[in-house]
């Protein structure tokens, strides 16, 4: 058994990491934002939680209650494209001053830690058409790219200065049971509160590589494997474009009762037209998604569903 932390890991993706790598026998420390019931965070597979920034202080906190970590998955940063536009600094602060933080406290404190960087498909930014190549340019195109792209920065700096062992992993569209933000929480709450026909953003058309969260937590923990002071770096998509508009109607098909839904063919700031990951070097890593978006899309709306009748 290992000592595994999470930053971040109250989170949608952090949640069910936690609780894939206690089910293999680990035990799993976390650090983040949030007030977290342990009765919950124990559910969950989180056996020591800490409600703090991620800084000095509170790793060395950490380390006192949990022990010294053999891995470190960081997911604690910014979160969203909206978000970093309406607050940069606080965005730049949450995904590469924390990223900082961790990295220099894991040099001093525990050096054969294998640390994984989880980053976004955004620091590609625009004008890649097809599947991108993990050494395809990175154009980001707003501040949430371009802190998620300064965070690598700085994982590759400790990797080669100080031989970190260092793995980052550029997720794609992220979804399934929990997520309540983003395309699929915002259509099945508009479709219940709303009977008449929904307007969204956009033309319908723009391709997006959707993931279930449980394969991201196999993928992440194939990543650990993977850390050394080389920077393993690997996309983390199925490697097929969806249009926002097939996303739709495999919302309204599990529905079934869904209003109809049009576009406004208006382009939101900092949203790239298509990203899709090629998955070559994903092929080579042995990992192959289980969850294909018409089961996991079908799950998601009978979760959320049973959620707003229970009135969670």
């Amino acid at each position: 058994m290992a000592t595994i932390w999470i930053t971040g890991a109250r989170g949608f993706i952090g949640r069910h990491l936690a609780k894939h790598l206690a089910g293999a026998g680990h035990r799993v420390a976390g650090v983040g934002h949030g007030i977290w019931p342990e009765a919950d965070a124990w559910r969950w597979g989180v056996t020591d939680w800490l409600n703090a920034d991620v800084d000095a202080a509170s790793l060395t906190q950490l380390a006192a209650t949990s022990g010294a970590p053999a891995c470190v998955y960081h997911l604690a940063g910014g979160s969203s494209v909206g978000a970093s536009l309406a607050a940069p600094l606080e965005d730049f602060r949450r995904t590469a001053a924390s990223s900082a933080e961790l990295l220099e406290w894991t040099r001093s404190n525990a050096p054969s830690a294998a640390v994984v960087a989880v980053s976004s498909a955004a620091v590609y930014g625009e004008g890649h058409s097809g599947p991108i190549d993990e050494d395809a340019a990175t154009r980001p195109f707003s501040p949430y790219g371009f802190n998620k792209y300064a965070m690598e920065q700085l994982f590759r700096c400790y990797a080669q200065s100080f031989g970190c062992r260092i793995a980052i992993v550029r997720l794609f569209s992220i979804y399934g049971n929990g997520l309540t933000k983003q395309l699929l929480w915002d259509l099945c709450t508009r479709f219940e509160d709303n009977a008449g026909e929904l307007l969204l953003a956009g033309s319908g058309e723009e391709l997006r590589d959707w993931l279930h969260v449980d394969d991201v937590a196999v993928l992440l923990e194939k990543a650990s494997a993977r850390a050394s002071p080389d920077v393993a770096l690997v996309n983390g998509g199925r490697g097929t474009g969806l249009a926002v508009r097939s996303i739709v109607e495999l919302v309204r098909a599990a529905w079934s009762d869904a209003p109809r839904v049009s576009f406004s063919g208006s382009r939101r700031p900092g949203d790239p037209f298509s990203l899709v990951a090629a998955t070559r070097r994903l092929d080579q890593w042995g990992f192959r998604p289980a969850v294909a978006p018409e089961r996991g899309i079908a799950d998601y709306v009978a979760w959320f569903r049973n959620r707003r009748s229970e009135g969670a």
